[in-house]
């Protein structure tokens, strides 16, 4: 019985110890920040992007809504300390340098590691929406190169 007292007793300190500095659960509501056009210095075709964090939230890492038009694509890039896709809509590639593209659709989760230049976007037939979860590294999340040709877009 002291056993179990004592075991109930460190679970109970464990779930409600919460450190003094803590901050609250904060929702952001859907549609609480603007949608903004993709810079076309970084992306080709129609690309809207929707934060899905605001700038001011302290994290590691920034989030946002990507939807992407048919042929539209990011420039080549990499990221100092990597970022996931969770692909939620349409049918897309992603593609590293050097390697053929690979075929992503809804349901798909990418892990594109730290440096690893690459693009992504959808098909030439099909839009395709991800969330981008790129973790920051030094205060920056991206390295951006060059555009896509459209030669390269449509490499298999």
């Amino acid at each position: 019985m002291k056993n179990t007292l004592i075991a109930a007793t460190m679970t109970a300190a464990a779930l409600g110890g919460a450190p003094a500095n803590a901050q609250g659960i904060q929702v952001f509501p859907s549609g609480s920040s603007p949608s903004v056009i993709a810079d076309p210095k970084n992306f080709s075709g129609q690309v809207v992007v929707d934060l899905l964090t605001p700038p001011s939230v302290e994290t590691p890492a920034s989030s946002g809504l990507v939807t992407f038009a048919p042929h539209a694509r990011t420039a080549w890039h990499s990221h100092p300390a990597g970022q996931m896709l969770i692909v939620t809509a349409g049918k897309g590639w992603v593609q590293r340098e050097g390697q053929a593209r690979q075929e992503i659709t809804s349901g798909d989760v990418v892990w594109i590691p730290a440096g690893i230049k690459h693009w992504h976007g959808p098909t030439d037939t099909n839009g395709m929406s991800h969330v981008a979860i790129t973790y920051i590294q030094n205060g920056k999340n991206a390295d951006w190169m060059e555009l896509v040709t459209d030669q390269e877009y449509q490499a298999r």
